[in-house]
């Protein structure tokens, strides 16, 4: 099968090293166009990219799907199979292109958390298990026939960073016996139940960030580790937001005001919720890098 794949994170690259390690024939890659970055503005290559050079991989880098030129250019390579990972979404000339279709790696066990934010919002909403799925692309975000899955537990502490890392190579993998399983005609897609409770994973935005300390505090602590490492939960102390990386739960009265908080100025700061405390441990400061809490104190008065 002549293949080309679609992705732009370090997440979608753990997925085409994969495939090109099985001797899959990687035909072409499209990825996102470079973009300035940093204080000089320098053109930064997305990580797919950087990979697709290093190995002698045609790049497409198109401004819009839909350009005449790029479909042209995408249909030149004649691929049998096209495979999406961690892309946007593509116009339904795109996706009907290949004969064997276009095949999608998800970051959960469809059809629960379709969506942008699929890791994110299965650990703010407290899950104990996520997973990947492999699904044909048709034109409803995320609701194509599923081919294949496979589900990890989520740890009580872990953060999206950690989960993120865990599904990437648990979806490479997945994603390899895939194309083996096409490949073989070996196949049976099954279409996702849309019954039942389906929860959503929408696109997380600044607003979503900020912490309600009149929330319970395992909703807090789901909050902060479903936004670790990024777009990082945060709060306000003295007028300045701090974000939160990493905190822990105190199961203790609080006795002060929602939102209050107590230290001793030298190895604690910790915030009173609804039914307790919550204890940072790994914050950045407005304006600072980012930090170990006893180090953070250890400058600031509070």
């Amino acid at each position: 099968m002549k293949i080309v794949f679609m992705g732009t994170p370090d997440f979608a690259v753990a997925s085409l090293d994969a495939l090109v390690q099985a001797n899959f024939d990687v035909v072409a890659v499209v990825t996102a166009p470079d973009k300035p970055a940093g204080r000089g503005q320098k053109l930064n290559e997305s990580a797919v990219k950087k990979y697709a050079v290093e190995k002698g991989i045609p790049v497409l880098q198109p401004e819009k799907l839909k350009n005449i030129e790029f479909i042209e250019e995408l249909r030149a390579y004649q691929a049998d199979l096209q495979v999406v990972v961690a892309f946007r979404m593509l116009p339904e000339i795109v996706w009907k292109m290949p004969a064997k279709g276009t095949i999608n790696l998800h970051g959960s066990l469809l059809p629960q958390y379709r969506g942008a934010a699929p890791i994110n919002h299965a650990i703010i909403n407290g899950e104990k298990e996520s997973g990947v799925t492999t699904f044909f692309l048709k034109q409803e975000i995320d609701t194509g026939d599923i081919i294949l899955s496979d589900s990890v537990p989520i740890a009580d502490d872990e953060t999206a960073g950690e989960l993120h890392d865990k599904l990437m190579i648990v979806g490479a993998n997945l994603l390899v016996k895939t194309l083996h399983a096409v490949e073989a005609g070996n196949i049976t897609e099954q279409p996702q139940p849309e019954n039942g409770d389906l929860k959503h994973a929408p696109k997380i935005f600044k607003e979503d960030c900020k912490i309600d300390w009149n929330s319970p505090v395992q909703t807090i602590h789901n909050l902060i580790r479903g936004l670790s490492p990024y777009p990082t939960a945060f709060t306000s102390l003295n007028e300045k937001n701090l974000k939160v990386f990493k905190a822990e739960i105190e199961n203790k009265e609080p006795g002060i005001a929602a939102g209050g908080f107590l230290t001793d100025g030298k190895t604690y700061l910790k915030f009173a919720a609804k039914d307790g405390f919550i204890k940072l441990l790994d914050i950045q400061y407005e304006g600072k890098k980012r930090m170990l809490i006893e180090d953070f104190l250890r400058g600031m008065r509070l």
